[in-house]
């Protein structure tokens, strides 16, 4: 969001956020997200946060170890707001939702309160929605809790050889839907310089960012892939 408003001192961009209910709560310390309008194109990005984009509830209320009820078919109330003037939806997961997480969270898929068994189930309407694919790490002699480093300042280590998405299990998600993969991994995979690693201005010397990426940088080479499939 940074890149594209270019600052918030931009007279021809303006913060929208109150319109979409992006304010920091008491205690908070920032907004589940943020929106800016582009008034010469009468542009909204609207960039949103949330753990599963869906209802949760338990299963049995009763029991202390039930499983968690991930509504598929029931969006957060955000979404039931706004959903129906959003043109483009880009979807992103990845690192901090994983099977793990979800087991661990004792999250079940349900769809028509029920156990959902069939995984093709899209239903998009007139939106044109985009599924990111994960964004790699590049941790190498070990993981961030491990020693690992993420420190490289030069790119060419790696290269991507195959013609299929480095992804796979998020080609595999879209394949046979309306949603469109943006396919940003293996183009990222030979960028192991981009990340911040330990060259932020809070880095901690014991251990290095090497999930987030400096800005400028990689993710401008994603928003010139979504600009061009939109």
């Amino acid at each position: 969001m940074c890149m594209v408003t270019g600052g918030e001192e931009m007279p021809d961009v303006e913060d929208v956020g109150k319109e979409y209910g992006l304010v920091k709560a008491h205690g908070s310390s920032r907004p589940y997200g943020w929106a800016f309008c582009f008034t010469i194109t009468n542009t909204t990005i609207l960039y949103y946060w949330s753990a599963s984009l869906c209802e949760i509830e338990p299963v049995d209320p009763t029991s202390e170890t039930t499983d968690y009820a991930m509504h598929l078919d029931r969006p957060p109330a955000f979404l039931k707001h706004f959903l129906d003037i959003i043109d483009v939806l880009v979807l992103n997961t990845g690192h901090y939702w994983n099977r793990g997480k979800l087991n661990a969270n004792r999250w079940v898929m349900y769809v028509g309160g029920k156990p959902n068994t069939n995984r093709r189930i899209v239903d998009i309407g007139g939106l044109k929605v985009f599924l990111r694919s994960i964004s790699p790490r590049h941790f190498f002699n070990g993981e961030w809790n491990t020693g690992g480093t993420c420190d490289n300042t030069t790119p060419g280590s790696l290269e991507v050889v195959q013609d299929e998405s480095s992804d796979p299990i998020a080609a595999g998600a879209v394949k046979g839907t309306d949603v469109k993969l943006l396919d940003v991994t293996g183009l990222s995979l030979v960028r192991e310089e981009g990340h911040i690693s330990r060259y932020s201005i809070r880095a901690s010397p014991r251990m290095q960012d090497c999930l987030h990426w400096c800005l400028p940088g990689v993710p401008d080479t994603w928003n010139e892939l979504l600009f061009a499939q939109i």
